[in-house]
């Protein structure tokens, strides 16, 4: 019997819980009564300072049950943890006293086995330490603890706990000796699945230079919520000045194009508020000055386009390009030029993209104007009225004084490149109408393209090109500069192509005449390319300065030939762009741009191998082919699968092949010479292989007879995307990656492609068949896997549902998907076709017996079981399900492999029409021959599959203990049936450790078997489902 004051005690305790109690739940309805309840809750815990702790604790415990996130819920969170470390003016120390145990109680509450207590308990420690003052006293050993804990729900199941746990190590993550904290972040981060905790792994983040790199990949996120938080740490941790040009430029380009409009706004936020206002003085110059614009052109455009865009660039009073026209007489020397102040990089290119603005909006206005009418057409006109007067106020007054301004800045030499580039850009604003001007503009035309190639003397005395040595300027931005400025000033009909030829023909006759240097050489190829880039059809240069055919003969292939390897590399672009403007290509054309391809060094070879795959593109296979006007063989096409290397090296072995045959030469050839000309980036095999994922990708366009060697052509790549030298091809494996993206859905044709490359793809990467190369245990090992991952990868492709246009039925056509005659159930392009192919290679394969052998089959075969068969494809149902028993006798040594082959069979027979009926010979030959495949099947072949084999003793024994044994394992063996698959005489004599082990097993526990997978099933099963339980997760998601 409990005593008076403990009944006193146990009253005073129920008393002080509901009056708790009540406190919270008044607390619910409104944030506007947490003071007062605050004072009325502090004036409970001085009254009785023992008891409170415990009955505060028992009012609370309803909350860890409650698993929604309500409002109440929070406010009720919210004041819990404000009162936790509310001190007490009185009695600090009973306060204090509070706050330690308050938790001590919720660690104990974040390890218990409920999911809700972890996330309440999670979710007020991050309260309480986001809303701790920093005076509150709290014992080091306590933090130690609270931190320890966190850390370890970082890793909880539940998104939320982890979301909450992050939040709490937050404040302890800004202090050095916590540096574990950051790596734990640092490490969660990149595994995390679900956004909301990524993006509070984002905030969480401290700045510098380590986490700064995580935060930038951030930006990338697939989440739109995780790449705003990104921007907005970058913004509010991470200082304009202690980022470096190429972050900025990064963050600038990703941000301002994001998909996502609130992302974009972030971004332009941060470029705004943090960027422009406050490091940039309003200035857009000087921002542009941060970014240099130089190397990052396009990122500086954007830039100007969108400040412009939204408003934030404002022309002050005489701010126009005049002002660098006018004489200054305090100019440093080195700025000044004539009286001509030269302009930065990043001044120019403001004034470019603000005319731009300036006309583009003067156009739209004027668009509007014209498509309405009365005021409103009014308000439009003046609108563009005022646009085009404010442009002509910033332009140079006469085009006079714009050729002088260009000529200053191309006259201060390389430093002023990107600034007189700008300002060529910015001509093609002004109005040429006049008479007068135009003839100036066209006197500045004809300077730009006169002008010689820069160029510098070396160590040796030797002269040396500045740029590329192909492009007018030697850059091809500069080109087409000059060709856009050309086209403006030379705007009537044919006028252009007149005055290029014109300078083409006099800068070609001392190369007609054999007298010209290199550096004239390069000039005129470079004016030539000028002018084939910017036309539409040689017809257009018929009856000026040159006819088309002189130009081709006298300067293009005699450029070919010279001796200096720039001069042929330029001399083959031009005979490339000269190609493609042919209604057809010409024989000689195309004859040495082959022989170039074999003869020539690397950056030949290169230009070449663009060319040829251009017109290949443009023209079609066939007909670049037809303009050789000779027989020419195909190795791809005529022997199939026996295909025998070209030796390029022997030039006369490329006039006789046809075009596909030479590019595979090219992609199979390993000896391609290095060139320091050519761009670092760029090497023969990738772009050879970025034109045959091309011509794949087209190749229903081509549909002629090279049609037939597509899969060889898609097996290489695929090779080439997996073999571990292509990590090296970086750019192609880039291509290749968004090129196996969309082509199988484009064409069943591709699908039917896919799976011919199959075999052909497994036969090369697996070592130790068909003469492949091996190596050491690891080496083997790892390329085995890359093999398995590339069979994987091409199962995927096969199962991509092809694009709408294919699949979508006919609309006058009321009939179902399944009964329509529609190319795509075709069993060729299905993996019908797959399984078939696969099933005839492992039948018909003769290396079984080796390791490489085997574990080549058993690769395949593991492929064959995942793949789906349609049950309108009855024959090639029935003809698998013939192949399968030839299957398992290849792989009965792997008992789980053969259990799926017989599940595989068991499927098929289900939706096998008639089970019983077996295929004929020619209905069988007829698929086969379809598929390109020869297997002999015989009369007496079974349709079923055997089951799972015992594993039989393979030493010979005395016939007594045989017998003993049979009798002792009847059991078993009503379970595990005699295999079928013959016993090798070879290994008659040893008995394997395996196979004894089995044995031995198979005895002991022959009658224990059924009933312990049962158990092992129904173990699963609950361990399955406990913790795959997602009951109630939708209240944390």
């Amino acid at each position: 019997m409990p005593t008076a004051i403990e009944e006193s005690d146990h009253g005073h305790h129920r008393n002080l819980t509901q009056k708790v109690a009540r406190v919270l739940d008044d607390i619910r309805s409104s944030n506007a009564t947490h003071i007062r309840k605050l004072k009325d809750l502090s004036v409970l815990r001085d009254s009785s300072p023992v008891q409170f702790f415990e009955a505060f604790s028992n009012a609370l415990i309803p909350l860890f049950n409650f698993q929604r996130r309500t409002a109440s819920a929070e406010r009720i969170v919210k004041f819990v943890s404000l009162f936790a470390f509310t001190p007490d003016a009185k009695n600090s120390s009973s306060s204090d006293g509070f706050l330690e145990n308050f938790l001590r109680f919720l660690l104990l509450a974040a390890e218990a086995a409920n999911k809700t207590a972890r996330y309440r308990a999670c979710q007020i420690i991050s309260e309480i330490i986001m809303r701790l003052p920093d005076d509150a006293e709290v014992s080091s050993e306590l933090w130690d603890e609270v931190i320890e804990c966190m850390k370890s729900r970082v890793g909880d199941k539940f998104p939320v706990v982890r979301s909450f746990a992050i939040r709490a190590l937050l404040r302890f993550a800004n202090e050095s000796e916590n540096r574990d904290i950051i790596d734990l972040f640092l490490q969660a981060l990149p595994l995390e699945q679900n956004a909301d905790v990524r993006k509070t792994i984002v905030l969480s983040l401290p700045p510098s230079n380590e986490t700064l790199s995580t935060i930038i990949d951030s930006t990338l996120d697939v989440s739109e919520s995780v790449r705003k938080a990104a921007f907005c740490v970058i913004a509010s941790k991470f200082p304009l000045q202690t980022l470096s040009i190429k972050i900025r430029t990064t963050i600038l380009q990703r941000g301002l194009a994001d998909r996502s409009k609130a992302v974009a706004k972030e971004c332009l936020k941060l470029m705004k508020d943090e960027w422009l206002l406050q490091c940039c003085n309003r200035d857009p110059i000087e921002l542009l000055k941060f970014l240099d614009v130089e190397t990052y052109e396009s990122v500086g455009e954007s830039v100007m386009a969108t400040l412009l865009k939204e408003g934030w660039v404002s022309l002050k009073d005489g701010q126009t390009i005049r002002q660098f026209l006018a004489s200054t007489s305090d100019a440093t020397e080195g700025d000044c030029n004539h009286g001509i102040q030269l302009m930065e990089a990043e001044v120019a290119l403001y004034w470019r993209m603000v005319c731009k603005h300036l006309q583009m909006e003067a156009s739209a206005k004027g668009s509007d104007a014209a498509m309405t009418t009365g005021a409103e057409a009014a308000v439009y006109a003046a609108e563009a009225s005022d646009h085009n007067d404010l442009l002509d106020s910033v332009l140079p007054a006469a085009v006079s004084e714009y050729v002088e301004l260009v000529n200053a800045h191309i006259a201060a030499g390389q430093n002023y490149r990107f600034a007189s580039r700008q300002l060529l850009l910015l001509g093609t604003m002004l109005d040429f109408s006049d008479a007068s001007n135009r003839k100036v503009a066209s006197g500045f035309v004809q300077e730009l393209l006169h002008r010689p190639l820069d160029h510098e003397m070396d160590d040796s005395g030797i002269e040396v090109v500045i740029g590329d040595g192909i492009n007018l300027g030697g850059e091809r931005d500069w080109a087409a500069a000059v060709a856009e400025l050309a086209k403006k000033v030379h705007a009537a009909a044919g006028e252009f192509e007149r005055v290029v030829l014109g300078v083409v023909e006099e800068l070609a006759r001392p190369c007609r005449e054999r007298t010209a240097d290199c550096k004239q050489w390069l000039h005129c190829l470079a004016v030539t390319a000028l002018l084939l880039e910017n036309i539409n059809s040689l017809g257009l240069m018929r009856g000026v300065a040159m006819d088309p055919n002189e130009i081709l003969h006298s300067l293009l292939l005699a450029g070919a030939k010279h001796g200096h390897l720039d001069v042929q590399r330029a001399a083959i672009r031009c005979l490339g762009l000269f190609g493609l403007l042919e209604r057809k290509p010409s024989e000689v054309l195309v004859r040495q741009l082959r022989c170039s391809f074999v003869k020539g060094p690397s950056a030949v070879t290169i230009m070449a191998s663009k060319a040829l795959l251009d017109l290949g593109i443009w023209h079609g296979l066939h007909e670049v082919d037809k303009a050789m006007n000779c027989n020419l063989s195909s190795q791809l096409r005529d022997h199939r699968m026996a295909w025998t290397p070209v030796d390029l090296s022997n030039g006369s072995q490329d006039l006789d092949i046809e075009l596909l045959d030479l590019l595979y030469a090219g992609l199979e050839r390993q000896d391609w010479g290095p060139s320091a000309e050519v761009d670092e980036n760029e090497s023969i095999q990738a772009i050879l292989g970025e034109g045959l994922a091309k011509i794949l990708l087209l190749s229903e366009k081509f549909r002629g007879v090279q049609a037939s060697t597509y899969h060889l052509l898609l097996a290489k790549l695929i090779i080439l995307y997996f073999c571990s030298e292509s990590t090296e091809l970086q750019r192609l494996k880039q291509c290749l990656s968004v090129f196996f993206e969309h082509y199988p859905s484009l064409s069943v044709n591709h699908k039917k492609c896919i799976s011919k490359a199959f075999m052909p793809v497994m036969r090369s990467l697996w070592p130790g068949i068909n003469g492949n190369a091996t190596g050491s245990t690891i080496m083997v090992s790892n390329m085995r896997k890359r093999a398995v991952q590339a069979s994987r990868f091409m199962l995927q492709m096969m199962k991509v549902p092809l694009y709408a246009k294919e699949t979508a039925p006919d609309e006058s056509d009321g009939e179902s998907l399944d009964n329509q005659a529609d190319p795509s159930l075709d069993f060729e392009s299905g993996e019908e076709g797959l399984a078939i192919r696969i099933a005839v290679e492992v039948a018909s394969f003769h290396a079984k017996k080796t390791a490489a052998g085997k574990s080549y089959l058993s690769a395949v075969c593991r492929i064959l079981v995942l793949l789906q068969f349609r049950a309108s494809e009855q024959e090639a149902i029935k003809l698998v399900r013939q192949l399968l028993n030839r299957v398992s006798e290849s792989v009965a040594a792997e008992k789980d492999l053969l259990k799926e082959l017989r599940q595989m069979a068991e499927r098929l027979k289900l939706i096998d029409g008639h089970p019983d009926q077996k295929l004929s010979s020619d209905q069988a030959n007829q698929i086969l021959g379809r598929l390109e495949l020869e297997v002999n099947l015989e009369e007496d072949d079974t349709m079923e599959v055997p089951a799972t084999p015992a594993v039989q003793s393979t030493r010979p024994g005395r016939a007594r203990r045989r017998v003993r044994v049979e009798e002792e394992s009847s059991s078993a063996d009503e379970l595990t049936p005699t295999s079928v698959v013959p016993t090798n005489p070879a290994v008659m004599s040893t008995r394997s450790q395996r196979a004894s082990k089995t044995a031995a097993l198979t005895k002991m526990t022959a009658k224990q078997t059924v009933k312990i997978d049962e158990n092992d099933e129904n173990d699963d099963d609950d361990s399955g489902s406990e913790v795959t339980s997602e009951d109630d997760s939708d209240a944390f998601d």
